[in-house]
């Protein structure tokens, strides 16, 4: 997955930095050979070989092939919590998660042509899509727990896991749109203010 800028800071101790520039190196040589060749036709032990590294190190790191493209979900996955946790004193909850889709450019396609070839192979490798789509919606329940503490209602309110589940699959229906960010402020504002039929009589 291309670096954004919202990464998450590097680990600091000796250990850790080599393991994150193993993972990284795998993650980058696998992202290579994806766009140049295609997703299907890109086996795991080219893609370690390409890192110099062995098919068992890359899967101390990785789970399995899908997983190489999404390296960073993880970390976009706490990001958007900490968008929740750590947003300005006044601003609402479907705010900050509107904010937080707008700002990671590997939510939608925009201006940066390595975001848009990444997003290209996801869109057009439906395995890819699927876990992509998967995998971003386990963070339904974190998310929906976060918005209830937040919102001081029970850890088990049905408005915030709704909440939660339409701000997660949003980017996934913005990004078929020509505006994506038209899109995405689209739903957005029905998040936030309800819906408002706004078609002429």
């Amino acid at each position: 997955m291309p670096d954004d800028r919202n990464a998450a800071p590097a680990p600091t101790g000796r250990r850790e930095r080599k393991k994150a520039a193993t993972r990284q190196a795998i993650a980058d040589a696998a992202l290579r050979l994806f766009l140049e060749r295609g997703y299907d036709d890109v086996g795991i032990r080219e893609i370690a070989d390409a890192a110099d590294v062995s098919t068992t190190t890359l899967f101390k790191h990785f789970s399995g092939k899908e997983a190489l493209v999404f390296d960073q979900q993880d970390e976009m996955k706490a990001h958007q919590l900490d968008a929740v946790r750590n947003r300005p004193e006044g601003q609402s909850v479907p705010t900050a998660l509107r904010e937080h889709a707008l700002n990671y450019r590997l939510l939608t396609h925009g201006d940066d042509p390595d975001i848009n070839a990444f997003l290209n192979l996801v869109t057009s490798t439906p395995v890819l899509l699927d876990y992509q789509h998967h995998t971003w919606l386990e963070n339904t329940a974190p998310l929906a727990q976060v918005i209830a503490e937040e919102s001081g209602l029970p850890a088990d309110d049905p408005a915030s896991t709704a909440l939660a589940r339409f701000a997660l699959e949003a980017p996934r229906i913005a990004r078929g749109h020509p505006d994506s960010a038209a899109a995405l402020n689209a739903a957005f504002d029905l998040l936030e203010h309800g819906w408002q039929n706004t078609a002429p009589a």
